[in-house]
């Protein structure tokens, strides 16, 4: 089999979700990057926000088994892995009844995933780093191509720190752009209508054949740059273990396969914005991985397109929209219908200012939106 169609697949897959969730690219692209580097993926943001259906619609892309389940505080193992085999179990044999549960599909999402309790935690850990299922004497491999985990926090309880580290990817999943809000609009609706349609997809099996392709991509040509970021993200306080290390470069190979090249080049390691563990972090790891890549990106090689993007907020443009809405705000003779699009985008830029990482920006920033609000609400 060829090769390249492997790769030609998963890339059509991924084009195509990107027509139906508008401004979710950066997210897309690292679920086809943890797809084919076998990693587990992280997706924090509020309800609403699309988490859930982009991974059902990639379930329906991918020709494998699925496994969904909202975790809850008095979830019971038997709920993710399946209740014991009463027939078996009368002839003293103690064996899970898996079917149509977690260990066997090939994409697994879990909701919620931090309200896991400690009856499930010790097994989700073991099915989260090494993809085995243990449980009495029973050890099985599972056949997960990906894990995919969804909350709208972030740990508080230590003992939960150990799941959210099995994720190596974190990215925050928002509302988009208001400006973009016509396009999703659209896009949503052509979905409501399920119209029949032609739509890629791809076999396990394929996915398979991509993962065992990580490991020819030559990483030689930027082991340099990759260790000397590495140090950088650790004297500024971002916990990078050797085990994580070593795990990043199987994303930045995936990164390159996806590109259809044979070795990885420093814009590979956009990837690496994604690694934080706090919403502080977030900016200060992108500040150092985007000054990595912008001093690399001069060479004639096919960049990633998400190399030259930068997804966080900038205290100074926030801080200038808000002044520019301010000033339009206190026209007289302003229409309803421009009002009501100021309001909606102070709303955005509110959300957006929640997630600049310098805190005495994000204090400087909020100030003349939180006084923009008075203006709004004493004119109701």
């Amino acid at each position: 089999m060829d090769q390249k169609k492997p790769v030609a697949q998963l890339n059509a897959v991924l084009a195509h979700l990107k027509e139906i969730f508008i401004g979710k690219d950066d997210i897309i692209d690292l679920l086809g990057i943890c797809l084919a580097g076998r990693e587990n993926l992280f997706l924090l943001g509020p309800p609403g926000t699309a988490k859930s259906a982009m991974v059902r619609e990639l379930s329906k892309l991918l020709h494998g088994k699925t496994f969904e389940y909202l975790l809850t505080r008095f979830t019971e193992p038997n709920e993710i892995f399946g209740p014991f085999d009463i027939r078996r179990l009368r002839e003293g044999d103690l064996v899970t009844n898996t079917e149509g549960m977690l260990p066997e599909a090939n994409l697994v999402f879990l909701d919620e995933l931090l309200n896991a309790n400690s009856a499930i935690l010790n097994s989700l850990l073991m099915v989260l780093n090494e993809r085995i299922f243990r449980r009495g004497r029973e050890t099985r491999a599972l056949p997960a191509l990906m894990i995919v985990g969804a909350s709208n926090h972030l740990p508080e309880d230590e003992a939960l720190q150990a799941l959210f580290d099995r994720f190596l990817i974190r990215v925050r999943c928002d509302n988009v752009d208001p400006e973009m809000l016509n396009a999703v609009l659209d896009a949503g609706w052509k979905l409501e209508k399920k119209e029949p349609a032609t739509q890629p997809g791809i076999d396990c099996e394929d996915i398979f054949r991509l993962q065992a392709q990580i490991g020819a991509i030559d990483l030689q040509g930027i082991r340099t740059t990759y260790l000397d970021l590495i140090q950088k993200l650790r004297n500024a306080g971002v916990a990078v273990s050797d085990r994580r290390a070593v795990k990043l470069q199987r994303l930045i190979a995936a990164s390159a396969l996806l590109c259809q090249r044979t070795a990885a080049i420093p814009s590979d390691m956009w990837i690496l914005r994604y690694i934080w563990d706090t919403e502080e972090q977030r900016e200060v790891i992108a500040g150092i991985v985007n000054g990595a890549l912008e001093a690399d990106m001069a060479g004639p090689e096919q960049h990633h397109p998400q190399a030259s993007a930068n997804a966080l907020p900038n205290a100074d443009d926030i801080f200038r929209e808000v002044t520019n809405l301010s000033e339009k705000w206190m026209q007289a003779d302003l229409p309803m219908s421009e009002r009501a699009v100021i309001k909606d985008r102070l709303r955005y830029l509110n959300g957006r200012c929640a997630w600049i990482g310098n805190a005495a920006q994000r204090q400087f920033v909020q100030q003349p939106i939180d006084a923009l609000w008075d203006q709004i609400m004493k004119g109701l």
